[in-house]
This record gives C-alpha cells, structure tokens and sequence, in this order.
C-alpha cells in the first residue's frame, strides 16, 4: 500500500494547486461579473442606455466561477446528497458503496468530459451576440470543470481503496482550506 500512498500524495499534490487556482480565478469571476452587472444597471438606469454586452459577460463569467469551483465542492463533499444508506451500513461497507459511486462518477464524467470536448470544438463555429469572441471560450470552461472532477474523483477513489484495504492512517481524507475550515 505504500506505493499507492505515495501515488496519493503525487495527485493531492496537483489537485491542491489546481483546485487553488480554480478557486482563485472563481473569486476574480465572481466580482468580475458583480461589476459587469452594477455597470449595466448604472447604464440601463441612470443614463437610460443599456449596453448589448453585460448579461452575455456575466453568464459566461458565471459559467466558468461554476466550473472552477465545481471540483473543490467536489472533493470536500460539498454537494448535496442522501446519507442514509451509507450512514447505516458499518465502515468497510460504507467505503465499497462509495467506490461503487466513484466508479459510476468516473464513467459519467468521462462521458461528460468527451461530450464538452466536442461541444468545445463546434463552438469555434461560432461567436458570441455581443461580445464576438468564439463560443468556444465559454464552452471550454466544461471539460476544464470535467477534467478536474476526473483528477479529484481519481483522487478519492484511490484515497477510498486505500482506507478500505489498508491503513486509513496513510489515505487521510483531503482537508479543505483554512477559509472553509474555520481553523
């Protein structure tokens, strides 16, 4: 188990950076996209002139926050879901379910991830109303969201074996940042 421990390491290692730059750029989206909005309710209000472009900015800022935080929600169990089952059933058969559940995740997500590649490519096809950049711009922001959920649901399926197979010790679950923490 010691190599898988290690291998572990390798890609908590990269999650974490990846998913702090994610979370990074998600906060610059976010105010990115409050102050397209109060530019267009200034216009739109006080000079009574809308601009054609701020809803199309904010939904694609939108979009990426959702795909670059996605994957942090992910990894720290963020996402709603129903514990029961698993809340009933004793530790080494609560962890087999869980990897069951990876292992679908990782089959939809690869889905997924092939779909928005694919969505991406056609979107160079065409160009936004407003803004005139290609679609595809906007459409990447999935397989960048996919990608990570795959590198993360790696991360945990692996994390899981090792907790059910071997020391639970050497497999600890990732800890989210200070800011979510409250440490």
């Amino acid at each position: 188990m010691a190599p898988l421990a290690s291998l572990v390491r390798v890609i908590s290692r990269v999650n974490d950076a990846a998913l702090w730059a994610g979370r990074q750029a998600a906060w610059i989206a976010i105010g990115a996209m409050v102050i397209v909005i109060l530019l267009q309710v200034f216009f739109r209000y006080v000079l009574n002139n809308a601009l054609p472009w701020p809803e199309e900015a904010a939904r694609a800022l939108m979009i990426w926050m959702m795909a670059l935080i996605a994957p942090s929600a992910f990894r720290w169990g963020a996402f709603v879901s129903i514990t029961t089952l698993s809340d009933a059933l004793p530790a080494t058969l609560r962890r087999v379910l869980t990897m069951l559940l990876l292992v679908l995740s990782a089959a939809v997500l690869t889905v997924l991830l092939a779909q928005a590649v694919k969505h991406f490519n056609s979107g160079f096809l065409f160009r936004s109303s407003s803004l005139k950049i290609p679609l595809a711009w906007i459409y990447v922001a999935m397989s960048v969201c996919f990608g990570l959920m795959m590198s993360v649901n790696l991360e945990l399926l692996l994390r899981t074996f090792g907790r059910t197979f071997g020391n639970p010790d050497d497999f600890p679950r990732p800890a989210p940042p200070e800011i979510i923490s409250g440490e």
